[in-house]
């Protein structure tokens, strides 16, 4: 069983009971306004519950215009603060780190659903974003900065910005989507400028304990890899993290690239030094064996999607367990109702192919 059940102690001082976080999930089953809604409550505090050493939010939007998707989580306002406490105080009631994802759709934001143009660091035609000017991105900066603030109102251990996916930070660090001319385009340096400077406030701002993680993808979304491995080793050298989130799709794959081919995708990370930071990946572990293969490639940590979903206990179970047969898709939604999803959530899942059945 490796290391999977031993505590992690992180270089904030925070300590995790073992190595399984729940991967940030978009799940459709909070409120219009991006209060909490008792389904996602139910959804994430069966997860707490199941054993999670960390049990993440969805990604939940800084600002209203970044929302991303129907019956998205918030933060973005005060208003949002009595749902979060009560689902904070849940979730470390059970002896699991809470963590809220915080997260700006950018061009990404459907139109229909924020009521006007999404923003972008440059203008897109194909999605009829329009720029954000030096001061929005400033803005956009400053309501990360206040939206872990209002994490740590609301009582959750940490906070871990969403820099993946397409996302506006992602968008950031693309350079075919980013043609800025300002400090926040250009050079890497200037184009995770933005990132860097959300990671600075949050420390500078929130307590020395709190809990600070960063998400990354390193394909698709028109960024590319040598940018994202160079964007990790400066952020792991910076050292003002806890951990990095690498999300994969495949945790066992081989890059897209040409040029990087011949070893796993995964390797370019766990290469680079990283001293105290912690190291942790996301994408298709779905049983104990392929849990056990992605620890043994040196990282500190796993992040359970739908095996998550499928099972609201999967820790528990494989520790009862170390072979146990996860339920294979498609499963019936009576089966995903009793892991504690809402209608909104199952109906969402059911768009997946061959989840629902």
């Amino acid at each position: 069983m490796s290391n999977l059940f031993q505590p992690i102690d992180f270089k904030c001082g925070v300590t995790m009971k073992n190595r399984f976080m729940l991967a940030p999930l978009t799940n459709t089953q909070s409120h219009t306004d991006g209060k909490l809604s008792d389904d996602e409550y139910r959804w994430l505090t069966m997860r707490a519950q199941g054993g999670f050493g960390l049990t993440m939010t969805c990604a939940a939007h800084v600002q209203a215009i970044g929302q991303g998707f129907p019956g998205q989580l918030g933060i973005f306002g005060d208003q949002h603060l009595e749902g979060l406490t009560r689902l904070a105080s849940a979730i470390n009631s059970e002896h699991s780190l809470s963590v809220v994802q915080l997260h700006h759709a950018g061009m990404r934001s459907p139109e229909e659903l924020i009521g006007e143009s999404p923003v972008c660091p440059s203008d897109n035609a194909e999605t009829g974003a329009v720029a954000l000017s030096t001061e929005a991105v400033e803005q956009l900066i400053e309501d990360f900065i206040c939206a872990a603030e209002r994490a740590v109102k609301a009582g959750f251990d940490g906070a871990e910005i969403h820099g993946a996916h397409g996302y506006i930070l992602a968008q950031f660090l693309s350079t075919t989507i980013n043609q800025r001319q300002d400090q926040y385009g250009g050079s890497v340096e200037n184009r995770m400028r933005p990132i860097m400077q959300i990671i600075e406030g949050i420390r500078k701002r929130c307590p020395s304990n709190f809990l600070l993680g960063l998400r990354l993808s390193p394909e698709r979304f028109d960024v590319h890899l040598p940018d994202i491995i160079e964007v990790a080793k400066r952020i792991l050298a910076d050292a003002n993290i806890d951990f990095l989130d690498m999300s994969l799709w495949d945790s066992f794959k081989e890059p897209q690239d040409e040029a990087y081919k011949g070893r796993s995708l995964l390797s370019y990370f766990t290469e680079l030094e990283r001293g105290d930071v912690k190291l942790g990946i996301a994408g298709k572990l779905r049983n104990p064996d392929e849990v056990r293969q992605a620890m043994s490639a040196d990282i500190d940590f796993v992040m359970l999607g739908r095996a998550a979903i499928l099972h609201h206990d999967f820790p528990l179970q494989m520790q009862a367990n170390s072979d146990f047969t996860p339920i294979r898709n498609p499963v019936s939604a009576n089966h995903l109702r009793s892991q504690g999803l809402g209608e909104a959530f199952i109906n969402y899942m059911s768009n997946w192919k061959g989840f629902v059945g």
